[in-house]
């Protein structure tokens, strides 16, 4: 067993594909390829997996990410062609016009994590500043950047967990989390710099984070209201899908918890208006042009 190899866990029947952290002397450190999960697991519990491609699990979640964002690509697609209807119907002439999508600033506790959500905001060109940082520092991070990125939309995730050691009682309690009451710190800091739910979209939590308690301290959406782990990538999801649904219409809160992969036990929501905005006339200024994403 080595650092940095792809494993399951046997007793678990290899639900969840992990990477090598580290090797101690009987037992290894985790951490999942999808999920936002840290585990650690006795070495003879594990099997090292050489085609993660071929495992069950991995190819279960490619096909609902691909169909996720498949939906967001439709969606688009069809509310550009209703703009564009709308223009033809209130104007003799039909004009190109120009998109200005919600712009994200995404605060991740795990860098590999953050790659990827950037790459996918990436792909579905939405404007995004991303910055990796512990959990415990995103509160103080977030009073120098919200000003400076002035986002649409704020993500703070990472890890988090139900810690083994809590009475079963104390399941509403935020020191029975490991990293909750940093997210809610930090949804603090959001909420004072924008009070208004729909000024300023939150998206926060991760695995089995405390979802009341970030809903109470001003989270739009978050995780986990089964406590369950989340999929790596389903705050993102929820991220793209704000930046591109119109300021006139709300989130289908049905439709965005359908399309996470963790589905309406990972994460939950309250109505929010979307973030997407269009303009006329296309500008003709290369500069401008540069920094909005025509669609016509």
């Amino acid at each position: 067993m080595e650092q940095g190899e792809l494993v399951v866990r046997k007793s678990y029947g290899g639900d969840v594909l992990f990477r090598v952290e580290a090797v101690r002397t009987h037992h290894a450190l985790l951490k999942g390829t999808d999920y936002r999960l840290l585990a650690d697991a006795p070495i003879p519990d594990l099997s090292v997996v050489r085609d993660p491609k071929k495992e069950k699990a991995t190819q279960l979640v490619r096909v609902k990410v691909n169909d996720s964002l498949s939906r967001i690509r439709q969606q688009h697609e069809q509310m550009a062609v209703q703009v564009k209807a709308d223009i033809r119907h209130a104007m003799p002439q039909s004009q190109p016009f120009f998109e200005v999508p919600g712009k994200v600033l995404h605060l991740d506790g795990d860098g590999n994590y953050l790659r990827k959500s950037m790459q996918l905001y990436q792909t579905m060109n939405v404007p995004a500043h991303g910055v990796h940082a512990h959990e415990s520092q995103m509160a103080d991070l977030l009073y120098r950047l919200l000003p400076q990125v002035k986002p649409d939309i704020v993500v703070i995730t990472g890890h988090d967990g139900v810690l083994k050691t809590r009475l079963e009682a104390d399941l509403f309690s935020l020191s029975s989390y490991k990293n909750s009451q940093s997210f809610v710190n930090a949804v603090g800091v959001a909420r004072e710099y924008e009070k208004s739910r729909d000024g300023l979209v939150v998206i926060a939590g991760a695995c089995q984070s405390h979802f009341e308690a970030l809903l109470q301290a001003g989270s739009n959406f978050a995780s986990s209201p089964g406590r369950i782990l989340i999929h790596a990538l389903d705050p993102v999801y929820i991220a793209i899908k704000a930046s591109y649904t119109s300021i006139r219409d709300t989130i289908n809160l049905a439709d965005v918890i359908h399309g996470t992969i963790s589905g309406i036990d990972g994460v939950g929501g309250i109505e929010t208006l979307g973030r997407y905005r269009i303009g006329l006339p296309k500008p003709k200024i290369t500069a401008a042009e540069s920094s909005l994403q025509s669609i016509s």
